[in-house]
């Protein structure tokens, strides 16, 4: 009985020591606390009010036409041949465009990536000098090669390879060959940075174990690079989905993308409800087409396939 009573006296006097360091612990983690919520809350403020307000606000708009009136007409007018009609050649030009992104700069990047370090940087350096001119003057450049007495039609000609002027512009080529200007190094960038980051051991290994070069490219290289490529697909495609620019200056108007029904919905007509209807469908595509990206690429949050 003294034994315990020795003991729980004992147990009683340590508590008061315990209780102090406890509470130092506690007030650290609450100035922690607080350093970081001060640190972030800048950041949520500046995202709340450069993203969350202009969305809250463009969903706003949608749901009003221009008498102030609440209706649902600026979303049904999406069903009219003329949106479907823009919304599927905005579609198709992603497509295409990315698709000869990935037959370009899949080979580029390799290439790129198989050269010594020195050759690598000056090489890279070719591919990023379109991000040093204004989209603008490559434009402006693409419409002076490829209109009917540009640089490439006169060559053909005086090659003798064609016989009159070819359509280069105003039109849907036109439209690809200038975004594919602008939208290559984008493919590029992911896919020399997955590559570079390929162990040259696991070729060597794959040769040793019997695999020929191809096997070997296919079987390891390929498949290390995949989320590299995923990561360009994806971020190439929802970009293109957003632009005006380029195919309004090389479409000749004979490309309607979905961003040009938006800008002449606003100029022609006013209509601030339905252009921003045609934002939220825009928006809500863009979102589902990332989601399901990543579903069929099997990424998970930091770009890697799981």
């Amino acid at each position: 009985m003294k034994q315990v009573g020795l003991s729980g006296s004992a147990r009683s006097a340590a508590a008061p020591d315990k209780d102090p360091m406890a509470s130092l612990l506690a007030r650290a983690e609450a100035r922690e606390r607080r350093a970081l919520l001060s640190l972030t809350l800048p950041g949520f403020i500046l995202v709340f009010v450069v993203l969350a307000v202009p969305l809250g606000w463009l969903f706003w708009l949608s749901a009003f036409d221009t008498n102030g009136a609440l209706t649902l007409d600026n979303y049904l007018r999406l069903l009219r041949p003329v949106y479907l009609s823009s919304f599927i050649i905005t579609f198709q030009m992603a497509f295409c465009v990315t698709a000869v992104c990935v037959v370009l700069g899949y080979p580029l990047a390799y290439l790129l990536s198989q050269l010594p370090e020195r050759a690598s940087q000056i090489c890279m350096a070719f591919v990023l000098l379109p991000f040093w001119t204004s989209i603008l003057v490559r434009t402006y450049a693409w419409l002076v090669l490829l209109q009917r007495q540009g640089v490439i039609n006169n060559g053909l000609l005086d090659l003798g390879l064609i016989h009159e002027p070819l359509a280069l512009v105003n039109n849907f080529f036109g439209t690809v060959v200038g975004m594919v200007h602008v939208m290559l190094p984008f493919m590029v960038l992911p896919l020399y940075d997955r590559m570079k980051n390929i162990d040259p051991l696991l070729m060597s290994a794959a040769a040793n174990c019997g695999a020929t070069p191809a096997q070997a490219f296919r079987q390891v290289f390929f498949k290390l690079s995949l989320p590299g490529l995923a990561s360009g697909i994806t971020l190439v495609f929802v970009i293109c989905l957003g632009f005006y620019l380029t195919p309004a200056l090389l479409g000749g108007g004979r490309v309607s993308m979905w961003s040009m029904k938006i800008s002449d919905t606003i100029a022609l007509y006013g209509n601030w409800g339905a252009a921003s209807a045609l934002g939220v469908a825009l928006l809500v595509a863009t979102v589902l087409i990332l989601w399901g990206m990543r579903k069929l690429f099997g990424l998970n949050e930091q770009g890697r396939n799981r």
